[in-house]
C-alpha cells in the first residue's frame, strides 16, 4: 500500500513550535516511507481566521526544507463534497437535526454528554440547526502508533456530535474526515491533543464507508504552565531565520537524537539526515512534553 500524509493547519493563528513538530513529524514519517506529503489549509471557521496566514503558511514551510507534493488545497473550496456526505449521513438516519442551545443542554443535564433530545423530540422547524451524529453503543478501539491501543464508548464519552453548525458552517469532524478519504491519506501524524477526536473520526469514517487511515499521535509541546503551545496561550510565531536551531529542537522533541555537530548544518542537510533517521517508535509515547525555549 502506498504511503500517503498530510499536514492540515488552521489559519486561527501563527505558526509555532508545537505546529513545527506536527509538520516535521508527518513530513519525516512520510518521506522515511517513501510516501506522499499533502499540504492541506483548514480555513473552514472565517469569524476565527487572521488574515494573510493562508498565503504565508506554504512559504514558511518552505523555509524549513518541508516541501509538499501536489496542490495545496482548501478546505473552503470543498464544500460540494461535505454537503453530499452530510446528506447520505441523514438520509442513511444516521444524523439528525438538533436545535438545542448550549444553555438548553445545560438546564437539562450536568454531564458534557448530549441527552440525544432532537433524535427523541425532532424539531418543528429546520431553520438554525445544527446536525448531530448519532452514536448508541458505538464502540470505537483503535491502535494508535506511538500511544498504543485505546477504545471508546462514544455514547458514554460524547453523545451525538455535532458535523454541522447552527450558524452554518460544517464541523471539523465531518470535513477532516470526507477531507482524507478524498485525497487518498493513508496515515494521520499529529499532535495527542486531537487524539481524543480520533474515535469520532472512525465512527464517521465506517458510516460513511470510508476506509480507517493509520494514526500516530505525538506529544504536544507545554509551556511552562503545563499549557499547550497555541494562540490561546500566546506561543509565539516560528521564523524561517531560526528553521536550523528550531528543527534541531524538534527533533530531540520527538525523540530522534540528532547529532550534535548538525547544530550548525544547513537546513536542507539537517532534513536529509533527519529522513534517512527517522523512527517513529522513538518518539515518546506521552501526551505531552514541558517545552522550555524561550523565544
Amino acid at each position: 500500500m502506498s504511503y500517503i500524509g498530510r499536514f492540515a493547519p488552521s489559519p486561527t493563528g501563527p505558526l509555532h513550535f508545537g505546529s513545527l513538530l506536527a509538520a516535521l513529524a508527518s513530513f519525516l514519517d512520510a518521506r522515511a516511507n517513501n510516501g506522499q506529503w499533502l499540504l492541506r489549509i483548514e480555513d473552514l471557521d472565517p469569524p476565527r481566521e487572521q488574515a494573510g496566514l493562508k498565503e504565508q503558511f506554504p512559504d514558511i514551510l518552505e523555509g524549513f526544507g518541508l516541501y509538499w507534493d501536489g496542490e495545496l488545497e482548501l478546505q473552503s473550496e470543498r464544500l460540494e463534497h461535505y454537503e453530499d456526505a452530510l446528506k447520505q449521513l441523514i438520509d442513511d438516519r444516521n444524523a439528525y437535526l438538533c436545535s438545542c442551545s448550549r444553555k438548553e443542554i445545560q438546564q437539562r443535564t450536568d454531564t458534557s454528554v448530549y441527552d440525544a433530545h432532537c433524535y427523541l423530540h425532532p424539531p418543528e422547524q429546520t431553520d438554525n440547526c445544527a446536525v448531530r451524529v448519532c452514536c448508541k453503543d458505538s464502540l470505537i478501539s483503535f491502535r494508535d502508533i506511538i500511544q498504543g491501543p485505546h477504545a471508546y464508548n462514544l455514547a458514554m464519552s460524547s453523545g451525538d456530535y455535532i458535523i454541522f453548525r447552527r450558524d452554518g458552517f460544517y464541523a471539523y469532524q465531518l470535513a477532516v474526515v470526507v477531507d482524507d478519504y478524498l485525497q487518498g491519506v493513508t496515515h494521520v501524524v499529529r499532535g495527542s491533543d486531537l487524539l481524543d477526536e480520533t474515535p469520532r473520526q472512525i465512527h464517521l469514517q465506517q458510516l460513511l464507508g470510508y476506509p480507517t487511515p493509520a494514526y500516530a499521535h505525538i506529544p504536544v509541546a507545554n509551556n511552562l504552565e503545563g499549557q499547550k503551545l497555541s494562540k490561546q496561550t500566546f506561543a509565539p510565531a516560528i521564523e524561517t531565520k531560526d528553521a536550523v536551531e528550531l528543527t534541531y529542537k524538534a527533533l530531540e522533541f520527538l525523540g530522534q537524537s540528532p547529532e550534535s555537530g548538525l547544530r550548525n548544518a544547513a537546513q536542507i542537510e539537517l532534513i536529509e539526515w533527519a529522513i534517512a533517521n527517522w523512527d517513529i517508535h522513538k518518539v515518546p509515547n506521552v501526551p505531552g512534553i514541558q517545552f522550555l525555549q524561550e523565544q
